[in-house]
């Protein structure tokens, strides 16, 4: 079965078009806060307020984009977004060399970004369960993963020379050239899946179809402390993100191109960790490594906020590889055990209303980042990143079952 999903040739235009989507959105992550900070001298807390913009769609939009991508295919949903983000991200270069950009026109950038981004995540995680079936969701999910990682790695390290080079504003452009270029090589995906929303002439209630996945998601034990967890995580790793370029280049005194340095390392630590997805899933069952995984791979990000030039520093950069490592194991244990436990007429809800609960605090996250970052600085606010991260692991080790390699490992066929 190794290989069974790349001789397929719709999963190979998907895996294509999520190398050149992922790479676009890695080179967004290092050039967006680098156009704050170094072109338009943001302070911590404006770097927060933008971290803040990049997620809030999550909020704005998440419950209903679950709704309405369960009215229509996905696939069309991923191509428009796509297309979409790419127009929004090209708005960058050309008003910095028009000579209007502004950190307003930051923000706007990013929210506009943030939230057709919630749309295509949820497309693109509820349409592989169609693409790939469920008997090959962890394959297909631990396949997806390893090249999102290599655009971890490759992204970062293309976008740092790009930065010292052309500057942050003008390497948004390839940024916005992956995108395009995903969402066109996406319209060569032959398979389409029936869409599963209302019946004819039956008249579509939002409102009581995002409560149908809210109730779904919150009764089931298993997606409750999954999405708990996942919750925290991602509220205490954006904490920790904000202050992360801030420390490295103004305490540490790093470029950009030893930011992408550090922010690559981050990545062949994930390419690892998606190489080893499938077998810790298999050898441990998915349940004892969604919890294990932050446990094992969360506290030696403490060591950054340590860190001085020179050897520490280093030491510290292989912390956060080993975050990335366990963090895209704990993903695609978790993800194809939410795809495997829930009915195809509810992907889109379940996948909406989890991004909603366990991404609503991401923006929350920023602010008290960028808050944390002007009161204690950045150092402290690393180590208090660092230590929620652990902390998430607790619902998921609280709500075990006697046997979770039984109830995790094995979930059912929908």
């Amino acid at each position: 079965m190794s290989h069974h999903l790349l001789r397929e040739p719709d999963f190979g235009r998907l895996f294509a078009a999520t190398a050149l989507g992922q790479l676009g959105d890695r080179i967004l992550f290092l050039a967006l806060p680098l156009v704050a900070i170094a072109a338009l001298h943001a302070d911590e807390f404006q770097v927060g307020v933008l971290t803040a913009m990049t997620t809030a769609g999550s909020l704005l939009v998440g419950l209903p984009a679950g709704a309405w991508v369960d009215r229509m295919r996905k696939r069309s949903v991923m191509i428009s977004t796509d297309l979409a983000r790419a127009l929004v991200l090209l708005t960058v270069p050309v008003a910095w060399w028009a000579g209007v950009l502004t950190l307003g026109w930051l923000y706007a950038v990013a929210l506009l970004h943030g939230v057709l981004t919630v749309f295509f995540d949820v497309a693109y995680t509820s349409f592989l369960p169609h693409l790939v079936g469920r008997d090959h969701l962890v394959e297909g999910n631990a396949k997806l993963s390893a090249i999102r990682s290599v655009t971890s790695i490759s992204g970062p390290a293309l976008a740092g020379p790009l930065v010292g080079g052309v500057g942050a504003p003008a390497t948004l452009l390839a940024s916005s050239v992956g995108m395009a270029l995903s969402g066109l090589l996406a319209t060569g995906i032959r398979r389409q899946e029936e869409r599963l929303g209302p019946e004819a002439g039956e008249h579509p209630r939002l409102a009581r179809e995002i409560k149908e996945g809210l109730a779904f998601v919150i009764a089931h034990p298993i997606l409750r402390a999954i999405i708990l967890g996942d919750a925290m995580f991602n509220l205490s790793l954006v904490m920790y993100q904000t202050m992360l370029l801030v420390y490295l280049e103004r305490a540490i005194g790093l470029k950009s191109f030893g930011i992408g340095l550090i922010l690559s390392g981050m990545g062949c630590g994930a390419l690892l960790g998606a190489l080893l997805a499938a077998k810790a899933s298999e050898w441990l069952g998915q349940g004892p490594v969604i919890w294990l995984a932050p446990l094992l791979t969360c506290p030696p990000t403490a060591l950054m906020p340590l860190a001085q030039p020179g050897c520490s520093l280093y030491i510290a950069a292989v912390g956060l590889a080993a975050l990335s490592l366990g963090g895209v194991i704990r993903v695609v244990a978790q993800s194809s055990l939410q795809q495997a436990l829930t009915p195809d007429r509810l992907l889109g809800r379940m996948n909406a209303t989890a991004r909603f609960v366990s991404w609503g605090g991401i923006p929350l996250g920023a602010l008290l980042g960028g808050t944390s970052g002007s009161l204690f600085g950045p150092t402290a606010t690393l180590g208090i990143g660092a230590a929620g991260m652990t902390l998430s692991a607790l619902p998921n080790v609280l709500s075990r079952p006697r046997s979770p390699r039984a109830r995790f490992a094995r979930p059912r066929r929908g």
